[in-house]
């Protein structure tokens, strides 16, 4: 949720508006709604043109933020963000951006990072939708690798004492009893491969994004940070684009063919990059108004009501070792989101 509060600016370039409770509930309802529709129709979506083995998981996720793209368009011609309906709100004017060339150039990046990161969650999604969630709540230890490496940043002494528990978690989940009662390592390859890699790319897009908008001209000229949502959007599409020619480009065709003549594709494709476009806006607008430790909870609660209901949803229950692993790894998850919030309010009454 690197981008910030798209739903609370516009009236006053950025300035944040006062939802009412109501709203916030409905925020909240339609974030975890979105997120899960996402993964339902990202499933049945990769499953219309042949599942995981087709050769089409690229193109699948380019046409995602195609969608994307299409949309932050539709935004900018109408001048109007119609995401705080869901809240029963008004929507907030949203002009297009005064960005200069320079302005887009330092959000490459970004936009780059973003495309990765999606198109590497559809791939370990694909792979495995249950396994795949598992690995991704363990974005705050690659995120910890990233930052000290790459940007200096360290966590802190609290904070990296959970990352080995939500290794453990992850670690746990890969494995599987055995006919003679041994465990071993037994997950969908895939699923922790493009799993580790979306966290990468996540965190790097995170700490990019920080870079951009501690820019005050840079942030200004944006108009909001919808605005900046809406341009990483269209500009990871862009970046996608190259690379689903030069893996699967001589898939397009079969892709196409099946787009237009298969409902359920059409559909399917259209309403995965749709949602995935509008949960992220609603989770930028919830997190920000409930705070960190408040944000930790809904996280976790998220994770949790997906995987929940993709097992329903595909049929494929998590065994033990998994909802153990998941249990452990997502508790971490939360541990490391609030553990310096509840060490800090201890030292301040001391």
């Amino acid at each position: 949720f690197a981008f910030g509060n798209p739903g609370g600016y516009t009236r006053n370039m950025g300035e944040k508006s006062d939802a009412p409770t109501y709203s916030l509930l409905l925020f909240f309802f339609f974030w975890y709604a979105g997120n899960v529709k996402y993964n339902e129709y990202n499933k049945a979506a990769l499953d219309s043109v042949g599942g995981k083995t087709a050769g089409m998981t690229m193109t699948v996720s380019t046409m995602q933020l195609g969608v994307c793209a299409v949309y932050a368009l539709l935004i900018w011609i109408i001048r109007l963000n119609p995401i705080k309906l869901c809240g029963l709100q008004a929507p907030d004017k949203q002009a297009f951006p005064k960005s200069k060339m320079g302005d887009i150039i330092k959000t490459l990046p970004v936009g780059f990072c973003s495309a990765a990161a999606h198109s590497s969650s559809v791939f370990a999604l694909g792979g495995d939708p249950l396994f795949g969630q598992i690995v991704k709540a363990g974005e705050p230890v690659i995120s910890a690798i990233v930052n000290t490496i790459f940007y200096g940043k360290p966590p802190t002494m609290l904070k990296a004492l959970c990352l080995p528990i939500i290794v453990g978690g992850v670690a746990f989940a890969s494995l599987k009893k055995g006919a003679d009662g041994a465990y071993a390592l037994k997950f969908d390859q895939t699923a922790l491969l493009f799993g580790m890699m979306a966290n990468g790319f996540a965190a790097f897009k995170g700490s990019e994004n920080k870079k951009l908008m501690d820019d005050k001209d840079l942030k200004s000229r944006f108009g909001g940070v919808g605005n900046q949502f809406a341009v990483t959007e269209v500009l990871a599409f862009l970046w996608s684009l190259p690379v689903m020619f030069a893996v699967e480009g001589d898939k397009l065709s079969e892709f196409l063919n099946i787009f237009m003549t298969n409902k359920a594709c059409m559909f399917n494709v259209t309403a995965s990059g749709l949602t995935f476009y509008l949960y992220n806006e609603l989770a930028t607008m919830t997190v920000k108004a409930v705070g960190p430790v408040g944000s930790s909870v809904a996280n976790t609660a998220k994770r949790v009501i997906v995987m929940l209901y993709m097992a329903a949803v595909t049929g494929k229950a998590l065994t033990e070792e998994q909802q153990i692993g998941a249990a452990v790894a997502i508790g971490g998850v939360m541990l490391y989101s609030v553990i310096d919030n509840i060490f800090a309010g201890k030292s301040k009454k001391n």
